[in-house]
């Protein structure tokens, strides 16, 4: 069943996507501009951005941090109309409870949560005026249960999940799109820190090509790859002693 409008038309329509210097949010940006989308990019670093925009004709460049509200502002009123917005800003180091560090935690809240919130600050005025338009934002099934080495990440992306669902409650009526993105393992700059297998491994234009098939479904939560996802989600139903003792084992 669609619980959104159904994105399959790009021809006309201008994406901004934020956080797409690199990984995910880069490979979906070029796949929605060769499916002949108005692309604009954001991130901090200037330079890649630049490059996406020299290989990519008729994209723009906005650098910018998600933690300066008022340049987000300003990047919503130089957009103008946006039919569809993905923030896919990011920030991982593994962490656990014997090398905690309050400064790296703060720092995976403020990129993964808080710069979520600057962005609705900027832009919800935008959606709620127009009625149209669609805000995607890209969690992790880290947020679906506590995982090891998880401690700063996982939980940032579980208040990243939990925005997702009130933000549909309040705009989907409003006529304006909400969704969550859930990425198994993607091969990125973040994943490769990781000093394990990381189970059904999938390529960042893999990744791109399953969030354009969900928004093309209208649906609400875009998870991949499903033979590891579906995996997570069965976790997510076991109490909490089956989950702790199967979790604690991988920790080992």
């Amino acid at each position: 069943m669609s619980l959104n409008p159904q994105l399959r038309d790009w021809k006309g329509k201008t994406v901004w996507l934020v956080g797409a210097s690199t990984g995910i949010g880069r490979a979906t940006a070029s796949a929605l501009h060769a499916a002949g989308a108005h692309v604009v990019v954001s991130a901090r670093q200037a330079g890649l951005l630049n490059e996406f925009v020299a290989t990519h004709p008729g994209s723009h460049a906005l650098a910018l941090d998600v933690m300066d509200g008022p340049a987000l502002q300003a990047a919503v009123a130089a957009i103008g109309s946006i039919d569809l917005c993905v923030y896919c800003a990011g920030y991982y180091r593994p962490m656990g409870a014997t090398s905690f560090d309050l400064a790296e935690a703060r720092r995976h809240l403020d990129i993964n949560y808080i710069g979520a919130l600057n962005l609705l600050d900027a832009l919800l005025p935008l959606l709620l005026t127009s009625g149209q338009g669609h805000l995607s934002l890209v969690s992790s099934v880290a947020g679906y249960r506590g995982l090891p080495k998880a401690l700063a990440y996982g939980p940032a992306k579980a208040a990243l999940t939990h925005l997702a669902e009130a933000l549909y409650l309040d705009l989907h009526p409003r006529g304006v799109g909400v969704s969550v993105i859930h990425p198994g393992f993607v091969t990125t700059p973040m994943t490769a820190q990781n000093d394990f297998k990381m189970p059904a491994e999938i390529s960042p234009e893999q990744a791109a090509k399953a969030m354009l098939a969900g928004w093309a479904a209208g649906e609400f939560e875009i998870h991949f790859p499903k033979r590891f996802t579906r995996l997570m989600k069965l976790l997510r139903l076991l109490g909490d002693g089956a989950y702790f003792k199967l979790a604690g084992k991988a920790n080992r």
